[in-house]
């Protein structure tokens, strides 16, 4: 039995062959990724915005770095680290974030 799992649109799991993948990966799961505020539905389009948020939930902007925009909380020992051009901001910050504040962000796929 070869082949790769995959879940499907339904949350279900299921065996599917190599060009049955390779077909599943070139469509996508939705493309581009979006950080979501859950309170607000909003959909964070800037630092400016991500920032407002996160001071919100208790982060304060930690200066340790320039080449970095970090974001520190004092009741954890949590760091947020993003490049300091949103457009670099990719999905491993947006999950990094999220991990962070499990109830307030969502990583979404951007539906195009």
């Amino acid at each position: 039995m070869s082949g790769v799992w995959v879940f499907n649109q339904n949350g279900v799991m299921k065996l599917v062959d190599g060009v049955e993948a390779m077909e599943g990966c070139r469509q996508g799961s939705g493309g581009r990724k979006v950080l979501v505020y859950t309170a607000s539905n909003e959909i964070i389009t800037s630092y400016a915005v991500l920032e407002r948020k996160l001071y919100s939930l208790g982060w304060e902007r930690y200066y340790d770095d320039p080449d970095l925009l970090q974001f520190h909380k004092h009741s954890t020992i949590d760091l947020i680290s993003l490049p300091m051009d949103f457009n670099r901001f990719k999905s491993m910050h947006m999950y990094d974030i999220v991990v962070k504040n499990k109830h307030s962000f969502e990583v979404r796929d951007m539906m195009m």
